[in-house]
């Protein structure tokens, strides 16, 4: 089975509701896309509503304080608003590599596996059917001399405690309280929450829904993808030949990926798109293959998009590939294009009325 990368590139367009904008909600674009990071409300926000026909912000802070969404720390260790069932299958698999049982993450963080366990135990038993700001519950952990050790570690912005006990299943953010982080339990938050699931039951939900939004794609680009390469290769590889042929390989210009089978055929008669379209800083459409997907972006202009502090800056693309990027100064919408190509400015002015209605902006003026 041979296909070319842009039509790669435009089934994955279509797939994720960028070429056609058309999700209803914000928990339909969370599916898709096995998750919307969160690490950035905004750019959640602006993520959801470029995928929504007249979607505006709020559409995923409305959804978390329905409750259909929960955020968690999950893939790759950052915040993501995701549906419950991917949630538990993304936490029973990030849990499943037990990262935090690394003597390089002891070092680190200063907590032993044994802390780790005991905290679980902590915080299941403070929260309850509770909700707490970060102050309250590490003010509640502290207050058992054992953990006093871990205080500074535990109020940390970053979380890097508190991700061991999200990825099995102790805690989740709670509802928005203003600028004040909240924590609770998924178990009182999530209406009808069963729990993590076991790894094995997990792997399935969680490549099948991986592969629907970013195959062809490889074990290894999945792994990446969820926990920076944390999994057995072996188990990896065990876990994909298991979904058997609900996968099949394909070749993309010498390179081999899965694409789930029900896919198959419409990925093979969808056409090279012709487009331009923008999407906003923390896009899942480059998070799931990754900025090191040479076939997406080019090497030469990785560092313009993968810039410091992890920060990932919105995209211009171009027929599918990430061919420049944008932000927003004023009222205006600066564009840089990379590889000296003349900014298409009838398109990107269509574009632009998109993201001044997903940003909750009157209008915007492009400027190249």
């Amino acid at each position: 089975m041979r296909v070319s990368w842009d039509q790669v590139f435009a089934w994955r367009m279509g797939r994720q509701f960028v070429d056609a904008p058309g999700a209803s909600d914000a928990v339909e674009v969370a599916a898709r896309l096995a998750g919307v990071q969160a690490q950035v409300t905004s750019a959640a926000e602006t993520a959801v509503a470029l995928r929504s026909a007249a979607g505006t912000p709020g559409a995923v802070v409305r959804a978390l304080g329905e409750r259909k969404l929960v955020k968690t720390w999950a893939m790759r260790g950052t915040l993501h608003a995701l549906t419950p069932d991917i949630a538990a299958a993304a936490l029973s698999l990030m849990g499943s590599a037990r990262t935090w049982e690394k003597p390089s993450w002891a070092k680190t963080f200063g907590a032993t596996p044994e802390d780790v366990a005991a905290l679980v135990e902590a915080v299941g038993e403070i929260l309850g059917g509770a909700v707490l700001t970060r102050d309250e519950l590490v003010s509640a952990i502290v207050a058992e001399p054992r953990f006093h050790p871990l205080a500074e570690q535990l109020r940390s912005g970053w979380g890097a405690v508190l991700k061991p006990l999200a990825w099995q299943g102790a805690l989740c953010h709670g509802p928005v309280d203003g600028s004040t982080v909240t924590f609770s339990s998924p178990a009182h938050l999530i209406p009808k929450w069963t729990g993590l699931p076991d790894p094995d039951a997990a792997a399935p939900v969680l490549i099948t829904a991986y592969l629907g939004a970013y195959g062809p794609a490889t074990p290894e680009a999945f792994d990446a993808w969820l926990s920076r390469g944390s999994l057995r290769k072996t188990v990896l590889r065990r876990l994909f030949s298991e979904l058997g042929d609900r996968l099949t390989e394909v070749d993309v210009e010498g390179r081999t990926g899965y694409v789930l089978t029900e896919h198959v055929e419409d990925l093979t008669a969808t056409a090279p798109a012709h487009s331009v379209r923008l999407l906003g800083s923390f896009d899942q459409y480059v998070l799931g293959p990754g900025t090191g997907d040479n076939a997406l972006l080019s090497a030469a202009h990785r560092a313009k998009v993968s810039r410091a502090a992890g920060w990932i800056s919105p995209l211009v693309l171009v027929d599918g590939r990430i061919a420049g990027t944008w932000e927003i100064v004023g009222d205006e919408l600066v564009v840089t294009m990379f590889d000296g190509m003349p900014p298409p400015l009838r398109a990107l002015e269509a574009e632009a009325a998109h993201v001044a209605r997903a940003t909750g902006m009157s209008a915007l003026t492009v400027r190249g």
